[in-house]
């Protein structure tokens, strides 16, 4: 059997030198490999970085890797988390060793990242219609027999265009396929079940593709777990297993899929879309966590852990209750929330702009120079602006270095 992800390809990372580019890090490193500076074990404060720099917290992530692990074996359900939270084959590697049997990608783009890195199972959680997309996939496929990937349709003429762009690329191998259910005001998807059935009919009709399950994305009209909000998941989630259901004869494979499942309402998909057949979820947030959208919204707030910080320096000191931070939108997340100082209860920042934080401050003082610690709200578009991230253990040591490929 084919190793999910080649560890050669991975462990390689360590071995190419570091310099300017990867911002925030001590210049003393520069010359030196990943695995030079994990080898010595430094702290990452006596060795110089500048403000701000992003750190991941190696006991949090650990942590969140075998609670999201149990919650998955107890439920019965497969995780193939979405690989865009990071885009990081180093933290992707960890989650196939914590037993996720994919990765999910949105982009073709970000299908070719993780095949540069051997990933052999590939969830493409879109419709492809990119002709020269589909020409490159029909030749990893061809090329590669343990290579797995399924994609999405949602009308016909998707499925035309994805039948026409394999047949001239010569495809030999059938690219698999999920029909997407949509919700009315959501995102993609097939909004009504008659679309549904006439997508799922052309796919099974196609040479080049073959029907195996039915997609879905619950939280497309936002994280809000209300009593009310929850109810309209579920119901759109009923239209899932319905369709689930209703195409069964259709399906040509013997293990079907019904996938969907984001990181705030993973329990409730577990629990619709439960059956006699493969239920993959496909959260990705839940290896870092997060102190706001995910701190309120994710099924096991109670038990994952903040694995992401970022650092920043006071640089003004303009008013009596203002600190102004070196960091800004360029460096941290503000599309679900602003960041969350730590140890000042009575601070909160108040704006961003593209490379300083308005810090407003209660009892707490802060003087010029000062670093302060930040907890973030979404992961995703923190990782995407850095390329290289310190994991620290509970004493501040460096003992890996994560590249991301964004």
């Amino acid at each position: 059997m084919t190793a999910p992800i080649n560890a050669a390809a991975v462990a390689a990372l360590a071995q190419a030198p570091l310099d300017w580019r990867f911002k925030g890090l001590p210049a003393s490193w520069w010359g030196r490999t990943s695995a030079d500076v994990c080898a010595a074990s430094p702290r990452l404060f006596d060795e110089g970085p500048v403000g701000p720099v992003c750190v991941l917290l190696a006991d949090a992530l650990s942590a969140n890797l075998a609670t999201m692990t149990r919650w998955c074996d107890d439920g019965g359900v497969e995780l193939a988390p979405h690989g865009k939270t990071h885009m990081s084959p180093q933290l992707l590697a960890r989650q196939f060793e914590a037993g996720a049997c994919a990765v999910t990608a949105a982009t073709i783009g970000q299908v070719r990242t993780f095949r540069a890195f051997g990933v052999c199972d590939v969830v493409l959680a879109n419709e492809l219609v990119d002709e020269a997309g589909l020409r490159w996939l029909a030749a990893e496929l061809d090329a590669d027999a343990e290579f797995t990937v399924v994609c999405w349709a949602d009308s016909l003429r998707g499925v035309e265009l994805m039948t026409s762009a394999l047949t001239s690329a010569g495809a030999v191998r059938r690219v698999d396929v999920c029909v997407e259910v949509g919700m009315t005001a959501g995102r993609t998807g097939c909004r009504d079940s008659d679309c549904v059935d006439a997508v799922a009919r052309a796919v099974a009709a196609s040479p080049r593709l073959r029907l195996v399950g039915v997609a879905g994305y619950e939280a497309a009209l936002g994280h809000d777990v209300a009593p009310e909000a929850v109810a309209v998941v579920r119901s759109y989630l009923a239209d899932v297993r319905a369709a689930m259901v209703r195409l069964t004869p259709l399906f040509e494979t013997d293990r079907a899929i019904a996938t969907a499942g984001g990181s705030t309402y993973f329990d409730t998909v577990a629990d619709a879309l439960a059956g006699d057949w493969r239920t993959i979820l496909r959260s990705g947030c839940y290896l870092t966590h997060d102190d706001g959208l995910y701190r309120r919204t994710s099924p096991l707030r109670e038990g994952l852990l903040p694995a992401l910080r970022v650092w920043s320096q006071v640089v003004s000191r303009p008013e009596p209750d203002l600190a102004v931070l070196t960091m800004g939108r360029r460096d941290v997340s503000f599309d679900q929330g602003l960041p969350v100082p730590y140890g000042m209860a009575g601070a909160h920042v108040v704006k961003l702009h593209d490379q300083h934080a308005f810090l407003r401050l209660g009892d707490d003082d802060l003087a010029v120079g000062d670093w302060v610690e930040f907890g973030i709200s979404h992961p995703c578009t923190v990782f995407d602006k850095w390329s290289m991230i310190p994991v620290l253990d509970g004493d501040g040591r460096v003992v890996d270095l994560i590249r991301t490929f964004f």
